[in-house]
C-alpha cells in the first residue's frame, strides 16, 4: 500500500511515497524508515525497491524526490546540493512525526549510494534519527575530488568558478549528464568498465529508467560536491546504531572502501554485511541481492527501533 504525500520544505514541497505494510493499523504508532536515494534517481526507482521490501517485512518506509528534482518543487531544476539533500531528510521527519501512525521516537534512515552519505551526514546532527542503515554507501565529495584528475580539485574549482561566471553573465545555466543517455552512446564514447556499463544498463534502459529522472545535473552543483565530506565528524557525532551493507565486488564507485571506512570510524557500528557476488548496481534491483539486504535491514531496524 502506497500513500502519496506532499511534504512542506520551507517555500518548496517534496513529493513523497509512504510505503505501508499490508494490514497496517493506522490507529497505532509505528516505526518509520526515511529513504535517501542515489544521485540522479527519483523515488520510484531504487528507493521504491527498498521501501517496498521493508513494507513487505512489516516496516513502514518513505521515499521522496529531492528538492529541485523529480516531482518535488524548486528552481533551478536538477540542482544536486549535498547540504540541501541532507536537509530534505530532516524536513521529511518534521512532517511524518505529525502523523498519529508514526512513532516519533522510532525513526530510522536508510541511504543508498550517495544517499547513504547524505543520510549519515544528516544523522550526525539530527538525533531524531535513532538508527542508520546504508547500502553501497558513497562519500560523494571524496568521489568528486578523486575524479578531478589530472589537475586536482583546486584546479577543477577554478574552472567551475569561471564557467559559472560566464553563465551568469550570459543569463544561462548549464546542465551536464550524470551518464551517457543510451548504451549506444556509451559504446561510442569508449566506456567499457563494468560499473559504468551496469549503471547505464540500470538508469538508461527500461530496466530502471523513469520519466522523472532527467539524467541531468546543474553544473554549479559540482563545486558544492567537490567541497563536501559526507563522513566529516562521524566519529564523535554519529552515535546511533549503524548497519553497513557493501557489495562484495569492488569497482570504480568506491562503495566497498567507503563502507569499510564508515564502519571503522563510526562510534556504534552494529552489523556489517558484505553481499558476495554483487556489484554496486546489482544492489539496486536484482532480487536475490536486494532481498538479502532488506532481510538484514529489517532485522537491524526491528532490534534498534
Amino acid at each position: 500500500m502506497i500513500e502519496h504525500l506532499s511534504i512542506p520544505r520551507g517555500t518548496l514541497t517534496l513529493a513523497a511515497d509512504l510505503h505501508l505494510p499490508s494490514n497496517f493499523d493506522q490507529t497505532q504508532p509505528h516505526p518509520l524508515i526515511v529513504l535517501s536515494t542515489p544521485g540522479s534517481s527519483v523515488k520510484e526507482q531504487i528507493g521504491a525497491n527498498y521501501a517496498a521490501g521493508l513494507a513487505r517485512s512489516g516496516i513502514a518506509a518513505i521515499t521522496f524526490d529531492p528538492a529541485y528534482q523529480g516531482q518535488s518543487s524548486g528552481e533551478p531544476r536538477d540542482l544536486e546540493d549535498p547540504y540541501r539533500r541532507g536537509e530534505d531528510i530532516s524536513y521529511v521527519i518534521d512532517e511524518v512525526t505529525k502523523l498519529d501512525m508514526i512513532d516519533a521516537e522510532r525513526i530510522g534512515t536508510l541511504g543508498i549510494c550517495a544517499g547513504a552519505g547524505y543520510a549519515v551526514h544528516t544523522a550526525r546532527t539530527d538525533h531524531r534519527i535513532k538508527a542508520v542503515g546504508t547500502v553501497v554507501a558513497s562519500n560523494i565529495g571524496a568521489a568528486w575530488r578523486a575524479g578531478s584528475a589530472p589537475n586536482g580539485p583546486a584546479a577543477a574549482l577554478d574552472e567551475l568558478a569561471a564557467s559559472r561566471s560566464a553563465h551568469v553573465a550570459a543569463g544561462t545555466v548549464e546542465r551536464v549528464n550524470w551518464l551517457p543517455d543510451t548504451p549506444e552512446e556509451a559504446v561510442a564514447l569508449g566506456i567499457t568498465d563494468i560499473d559504468s556499463t551496469r549503471a547505464i544498463a540500470f538508469y538508461r534502459t527500461p530496466r530502471g529508467s523513469h520519466e522523472h529522472s532527467t539524467n541531468r545535473r546543474l553544473s554549479r552543483s559540482d563545486s558544492l560536491l567537490m567541497g563536501y565530506d559526507a563522513f566529516h565528524l562521524v566519529d564523535p557525532l554519529l552515535t546511533q546504531p549503524l548497519q553497513v551493507i557493501i557489495a562484495g565486488r569492488k569497482g570504480n564507485t568506491g562503495q566497498y572502501e567507503a563502507g569499510i571506512a564508515l564502519w571503522e570510524m563510526a562510534p556504534n557500528p552494529v552489523d556489517l554485511l558484505i553481499v558476495e557476488g554483487a556489484g554496486h548496481y546489482e544492489m539496486y534491483d536484482e532480487a536475490k541481492y536486494v532481498h538479502q539486504a532488506v532481510d538484514r535491514l529489517a532485522t537491524f531496524y526491528n532490534q534498534n527501533l
